[in-house]
């Protein structure tokens, strides 16, 4: 297994393409199906949790900027949300019943969002299927994404958008497993520090997948 931070652009986007496919995971709407992996990775008590929550379809597009040094576009969400206000994540949101796939909810999302235009974006494939405590199942959606687009944010939605090296992110001696008091229990998450952003939960979970599914 080779470090993260020796891939090219060139062999990171070769590998996605190679092993990731935009198959729907199985479990998507199914209950009977349990998604292997999710918050419970980090925590496997949630696992208990997030089985008896309504199912919430989702998806993200997780995108890729193909710069000499690839980058991870990354939001961070607005301060006046009511659910995780100023959270980095990628972008996305529930799958509509008009969405033809997953795949068109997160770019839908992404251009609501953000206004990236899905003319830059060339989608890869999915990950694996993402459950998280509070019922919602995503489905995180690979793309690489074309230098040079410009971005137009709602900010009713998102306050910010940066960029960090995706070989800083796959590194994982980067990613720490941290814990903090939820609903009168500790939970247990995986987290990324990025100079003064903070990347954890959900996102930093999404990542440490990516990096299951190419590097490994």
């Amino acid at each position: 297994m080779r470090a993260a931070e020796t891939f090219s652009g060139a062999e990171f986007f070769a590998r996605a393409k190679a092993r990731l496919t935009l198959e729907v995971p199985a479990g998507l709407t199914d209950a009977a199906i349990t998604p292997k992996r999710g918050d419970h990775d980090a925590d496997p008590v949630m696992k208990k949790i997030a089985e008896v929550r309504p199912i919430r379809p989702a998806a993200v597009l997780v995108p890729i900027v193909d710069h000499p040094e690839p980058t991870v576009l990354l939001t961070q969400r607005a301060q006046h949300l009511p659910d995780h206000p100023g959270q980095v994540s990628f972008p996305g949101g529930k799958i509509d019943k008009a969405d033809a796939s997953p795949l068109e909810s997160a770019l839908r999302e992404a251009h609501e969002e953000i206004g990236l235009d899905r003319r830059a974006v060339t989608p890869l494939g999915y990950l694996d299927l993402y459950m998280t405590t509070l019922g919602y199942r995503i489905v995180p959606v690979i793309a690489r994404v074309a230098p040079g687009f410009s971005l137009s944010l709602n900010s009713g939605e998102v306050d910010a958008t940066f960029e960090v090296p995706l070989a800083f992110v796959m590194n994982q001696a980067n990613v720490q497993r941290h814990s903090r008091d939820w609903q009168g229990m500790t939970r247990h998450y995986y987290a990324i520090t990025f100079g003064e952003r903070y990347i954890w939960g959900v996102t930093a979970g999404i990542l440490r997948n990516l990096y299951d599914r190419i590097y490994r």
